[in-house]
């Protein structure tokens, strides 16, 4: 069986000195390699193969048979690492909490620990006969979040 780290240290070698960043590596108990990774300005096709290319000439069929895939990282799909949440600061997100809440608003800041979302509220001013909306920023650590996705805005 091929390992995982095996793979994680091939994709390394490819990464250094680009721009991307690995995103997730699986490989399943019939040898079925999943690559995904990511960009601030999306991915290329082209990146894709030549990351394909270059994991097949470090891995040796003869010794043992896989399947292999490289990808991006899906849009809509949920953030699996830190780096997902830098490049999409100033971007509308969908925060799933861990309990129940589901927020949008722009990513406005993140680090290692937290980040926040500027997220549109009502609120009724006292004596006002409206209410008016203003945003609001929540802050959130990583362990309150079931997930995080960018939120692809067609307006």
């Amino acid at each position: 069986m091929i390992e995982k780290k095996t793979v994680c240290q091939i994709v390394d070698e490819w990464l250094e000195g680009k721009d991307y960043f690995l995103v997730e590596v699986s490989v399943s108990q019939d040898d079925k390699i999943v690559v995904e990774i990511d960009h601030a300005e999306g991915v290329w096709i082209e990146d894709c193969v030549d990351l394909s290319r270059y994991i097949e000439s470090k891995l040796n069929r003869e010794v043992e048979d896989y399947e292999l895939e490289v990808g991006s990282a899906g849009i809509g799909q949920p953030f699996k690492v830190l780096q997902q949440y830098y490049i999409h600061i100033g971007q509308m997100v969908e925060v799933l909490t861990t309990d129940g809440r589901k927020l949008t608003g722009v990513l406005k800041e993140a680090d290692d620990e937290r980040f926040t979302v500027g997220v549109q509220k009502k609120v009724k001013p006292e004596g006002a006969k409206r209410p008016k909306v203003v945003e609001e920023d929540e802050t959130f650590v990583y362990e309150q979040i079931k997930y995080t996705k960018y939120l692809i805005n067609f307006k």
